[in-house]
């Protein structure tokens, strides 16, 4: 028996990405960079496009040749590739690759010389969050690719881009995107550029705002279960969505203290009074994060224990209260439960001035995935 595990709920991720794209006329893009955001690459791939999507993103190269040689023949676009990266493995592949500059697209072009096939190629435009993208070499990046795609050396598959306050529904920025996102690919016309596939809508966008969906949209945090924002578009249930990840450890010791014990390191706590405490064996080490105070904790046998003193290296402690009959070996969850309402991603992200996201994909390979459904 595992000491602990991720439980992955692939029942509940293909009702996810079913629920959201039935929302929408464009197609859909299962994002499954980051070891699909700590929940499992491979599975998590072929059962988001069993369930309807017809595309996978991925951040790294390396995780989209890794779909490849698990035999994945989705259309699968790599977005994060330094300028060094071995493009010629992607041709080869068919993997797309995003182009965020000049320089990028002339190594891929290189490699298109190796590879002998051309290049799929999907252009990256800046249209206001200042991080990925060509933003004033965008026509000389168009004027380029043109150039290459006369040369039969690469195939503009799209022009996309990515937005920064998509989780902010109404916020004007988007608009301003929006409007940014549509000049540049007008743009890219008037230069010769004839993409097949305009994409810009991450989780958020896709969720609140149907004009941006254009020809493909991207699914992230949202096909996991998990809200882009708790505070400003509400929790999973408000977005009808399930929560894929469940979290549990075995627990290894439970014991009485008295009033006024120093728990952890540095005896940040104090027993207030006579209780019994849990040892739980996952720490840092694991994903969980250091910095959770008591407003996180674990549910055992139906009862929540929260969190007391640090989370150390390989374990952290819970108070269970003093008439628990918790024992060791009993399951005690995270995240997630069998039943009754237990603490949820967003509870530790909340504890840890975090986000979802961080509390997901941070859980380490030592921690087992253990898929379902």
């Amino acid at each position: 028996m595992n000491r602990a595990e991720a439980i992955i709920d692939l029942g509940a991720l293909e009702e996810n990405v079913r629920r959201i794209l039935s929302s929408t006329k464009a197609s859909g893009l299962a994002v499954v960079k980051a070891d699909a955001y700590g929940h499992g690459l491979v599975p998590v791939a072929k059962r988001a496009l069993k369930a309807g999507a017809s595309w996978l993103g991925t951040a790294l190269l390396e995780e989209a040749l890794t779909l490849r040689s698990e035999g994945v023949s989705a259309p699968i676009i790599a977005w994060l590739t330094p300028i060094n990266d071995d493009f010629e493995s992607a041709i080869q592949s068919d993997v797309d690759l995003a182009i965020p500059s000049i320089s990028h697209l002339e190594k891929v072009l290189i490699a298109t010389e190796k590879a002998g096939k051309r290049a799929r190629v999907h252009l990256e435009v800046d249209t206001g969050m200042s991080r990925g993208g060509a933003l004033k070499e965008w026509r000389a990046l168009c004027e380029k690719a043109n150039e290459s795609v006369r040369a039969k050396k690469i195939e503009v598959i799209g022009i996309w881009s990515h937005f920064a306050r998509a989780d902010e529904p109404g916020h004007s920025f988007n608009d301003e995107q929006l409007n940014n996102f549509r000049q540049r690919v007008a743009q890219a016309r008037t230069l010769g550029i004839s993409p097949t596939i305009l994409h810009l809508s991450n989780s958020a966008a896709t969720l609140t705002n149907s004009d941006s969906h254009f020809d493909l949209v991207r699914l992230g945090i949202s096909m996991y279960g998990l809200s882009p924002d708790v505070e400003k578009m509400g929790d999973s249930k408000k977005l009808d969505l399930k929560p894929v990840m469940s979290l549990r450890s075995q627990v290894h010791l439970v014991k009485e203290v008295p009033a006024g014990s120093q728990v952890g390191y540095g005896g940040t706590a104090l027993t207030i009074n006579d209780t019994k405490l849990a040892v739980i064996p996952m720490g840092y080490a694991d994903g969980v994060p250091r910095n959770a105070n008591s407003t996180a904790g674990v549910l055992i046998g139906n009862q929540k224990a929260p969190i007391i003193g640090r989370v150390s290296m390989d374990q952290f402690v819970v108070d269970l209260g003093n008439d628990s009959i918790a024992r060791a070996g009993d399951w005690a969850y995270l995240v997630g439960s069998e039943g009754a309402d237990g603490y949820t991603a967003d509870a530790w992200a909340k504890a840890c001035g975090t986000i979802n996201y961080e509390i997901v994909t941070r859980i380490g390979a030592r921690v087992p995935r253990v898929f379902i459904n």
